[in-house]
């Protein structure tokens, strides 16, 4: 128990780095061969926070546990709203500003909303993978033409988002971080997959719940990490568009792996509870986000990571379910 513990923090810290490492090495290498910054920072960037997701979710898939593939989306979104803004907007309030994030926030609640019509059954099927990777390439495109309106109108998450690119880095170096993060990223995956299942087992927690808890909170390091380093910087815009994206990013691909590698009938517990959380914690955000002040202050920040403790906790009174 104690080594699969170990070894568990091992594969999330090997996650988060590796990831982070081949993100730096596609962006520098990007932006050597001439492509545009603003497209880096919409596409590979953007992305860039949910690989550990993606890498999680798809071998979890393989390995037959497509409850904990799904679980770790829904908990990831959940974690990423009530944890990650919750501290981060305790911290220091946070001001929203851009257009973009706007526009982005109605997006994320009709993705999260369909995301409830696919699993409504409780199934998870090959063609509804399909089709959110589909809807994901449709909002790559759509959100790449909104930022280039924006672009000319000075958005203030575009100048965040264009500053974060790696500059001077050569393609021998870059070249080198991405093979490393491509070689270390499915072996961090295994281990972190491999280690949960057994602490899953010794406590008797379900495959849902220990996606929905362990994988989710440290597979969603990397968000925290980034809107911490925004919201110190004083890129609010950055901070909170880092979550938006890494929502909508991790509905339409993450859980397009699962359906794609593994159809299966799924936990009940899915849309009877979790769904309705994930549902609940982004509305709030809009409220919050689009409301009079246009920024999420203290006491907001307090009420979202109250409701995340209060959550684990459930699940963690609930281990079996």
């Amino acid at each position: 128990m104690l080594e699969a513990t170990g070894l568990l923090i091992v594969g999330l810290i090997l996650l988060v780095w590796s990831a982070d490492k081949l993100v730096f090495g596609a962006a520098a290498i990007a932006r050597n061969v001439g492509i545009s910054p603003l497209v880096i920072g919409m596409t590979i960037l953007a992305m860039g926070s949910s690989a550990p997701e993606m890498m999680v979710s798809a071998t979890a898939a393989l390995d037959g546990k497509t409850d904990t593939a799904v679980g770790n989306v829904l908990g990831s979104n959940i974690a990423n709203i009530a944890l990650i803004l919750g501290i981060t907007a305790l911290i220091k309030p946070l001001s929203i500003s851009s257009m973009v994030l706007r526009r982005e926030l109605p997006l994320m609640v009709g993705v999260t909303l369909l995301s409830g019509l696919l699993l409504w059954n409780s199934y998870l099927g090959f063609y509804e993978g399909i089709l959110l990777f589909v809807l994901f390439a449709v909002f790559i495109l759509a959100m790449l033409q909104i930022s280039r309106k924006e672009q000319q109108n000075g958005d203030a998450l575009l100048a965040e988002c264009e500053s974060e690119i790696p500059t001077d880095v050569s393609n021998k170096k870059a070249i080198i971080w991405v093979v490393i993060g491509l070689i270390l990223l499915p072996f961090a995956a295994s281990m972190l997959v491999d280690n949960s299942v057994i602490i899953a087992k010794y406590f008797g927690m379900s495959d849902l719940v220990i996606g929905l808890t362990i994988i989710a909170v440290g597979t969603s390091l990397p968000e925290l990490a980034a809107s911490l380093a925004g919201v110190l910087k004083g890129e609010d815009d950055m901070a909170v568009g880092n979550i938006i994206g890494s929502n909508v990013f991790n509905i339409l691909a993450v859980m397009g792996i699962p359906g794609i590698l593994n159809p299966s009938i799924l936990s009940d517990s899915i849309m009877g509870r979790d769904f309705w959380v994930m549902l609940a914690v982004s509305l709030l955000l809009v409220i919050m986000a689009l409301g009079k002040s246009r920024s999420i202050n203290r006491l907001e920040g307090a009420v979202l990571f109250i409701i995340f403790i209060a959550y684990q906790g459930y699940l963690l009174m609930n281990m079996a379910a």
